[in-house]
């Protein structure tokens, strides 16, 4: 299989050969440099925000370098500013540059694409407002990927996910119904439902899937019909060519349930989900099943980038290539309004601010607790909601 191990990752193997080039002439030509290196994106995809997701896993692959690290909490929001060249590292490495140079490969992977999948279903997330949000991505991407895709799923604010392993992975149970394999093989929809819930344990929400072969609408009274008061919920997951106006249909069967006393039979929806989808449904639908949206996230861009030299007597020059900013940073945030300000390492931050990178690692030893995924999600949470009620800004200050 085209698969990476984890040996063979956490030995540097899934680096680009630049960065061995590199380590090899620093080595033969004795040069043991001491840097900073900042991991930063300058722009998130569709907005000015993003949620930082592959931190942890970064810290599992340089456990036992040589190094020190800062970085913002797993789950945080960060925000990027187009029209300024200022950008806020959400991750910082210091240490000699040849303990590390073959690592930064890696390290943007785990940060652009589990940052991508976080982001994207925190924004799924607001459009959802509190209705019920579940990962079904799993099977879009490479199999090796899933558990991290379910990971930043999760603590970017759904509710579950239905990969096994992944589930298994952030201390949860996995969610899911049916497939409408199950129906064409057993042939007949009610044979399916009853099978369903003679088998299955029954601390599985008997949902039923409700589009397989007639009418949505029908099949829902079907599902009633054959359930009773066992049925909790049903699932819409029309395929486009027979969709049609979504939001009618969602009604369609809402009101032929009501009418018929079944005000508690929850109505969730999934089958090529969106943003848009789900806000012009979160009033109707109980939840949403989202798969390839989430799971196939844009990345977000971060880059590595030296900024700054620290020489053997402890001196530090700021240094960076053109088009960075040079010089070890620190991010400020003021929790009430939402206003990040991007300031030099040596100088205090804004009065009510609290700077979100803070040390994690030393001399390749985890030095702060990892929090549980659903702390993470909660506290990720709380930060969306902020979202609603202030414009998040990004600004810099250097003394002058």
């Amino acid at each position: 299989m085209l698969i990476a191990t984890e040996s063979e990752i956490k030995q540097g193997r899934t680096t680009d050969v630049y960065f061995l080039f590199t380590e090899d002439i620093l080595r033969k030509k004795g040069i043991d440099t001491r840097v900073v290196m900042e991991f930063y994106a300058r722009a998130v995809p569709e907005g000015d925000w993003g949620v930082v997701s592959g931190i942890y896993e970064v810290m599992k692959l340089l456990e036992g370098v040589r190094v020190d690290v800062r970085a913002m909490e797993e789950g945080t929001l960060f925000l990027t500013n187009r029209n300024s060249p200022v950008y806020e590292p959400v991750l910082q490495v210091e240490g000699p540059y040849t303990e590390f140079a073959r690592f930064e490969n890696p390290a943007l992977g785990f940060l652009c694409t589990m940052s991508g999948v976080a982001t994207r279903a925190a924004k799924l997330r607001i459009a959802a407002h509190d209705r019920t949000l579940l990962s079904f991505g799993s099977r879009r991407v490479h199999p090796a990927l899933a558990p991290a895709v379910e990971w930043s799923a999760f603590i970017g604010g759904a509710d579950g996910v239905s990969n096994v392993i992944g589930a298994e992975m952030i201390g949860e149970k996995p969610v899911g119904t049916m497939p409408h394999s199950l129906v064409l093989i057993l042939g007949d929809q009610r044979k399916a439902w009853k099978s369903f819930d003679e088998v299955v344990p029954k601390d599985v929400p008997r949902i039923a899937l409700i589009d397989t072969l007639y009418d949505e609408k029908t099949e829902a009274l079907m599902a009633a019909d054959t359930l009773g008061e066992r049925l909790q919920g049903v699932r819409i997951d029309t395929p486009s060519s027979r969709k049609g106006n979504l939001r009618k249909i969602v009604e369609e069967v809402r009101w032929e349930l009501n009418i018929r006393g079944r005000h508690d039979v929850k109505i969730f929806v999934s089958g090529g989900l969106g943003e848009a989808e789900i806000a012009g449904l979160s009033d109707i639908a109980d939840g949403f099943g989202v798969g390839t949206y989430i799971s196939d996230a844009p990345s977000v861009d971060f880059s590595g980038k030296v900024v700054e030299i620290v020489e053997a007597d402890g001196t530090r020059i700021p240094r960076a290539k053109r088009g960075d900013i040079s010089g070890m940073k620190q991010v400020y945030r003021n929790w009430k309004t939402l206003a990040d300000v991007v300031q030099p390492e040596t100088t205090l931050g804004p009065k009510g601010s609290e700077p979100l990178l803070t040390p994690i690692m030393r001399n390749g030893e985890v030095v702060r607790d990892f929090l549980r995924p659903r702390e993470i999600r909660e506290r990720t949470k709380k930060q969306l909601e902020m979202l609603r009620d202030h414009q998040p800004s990004l600004s810099w200050a250097v003394p002058r």
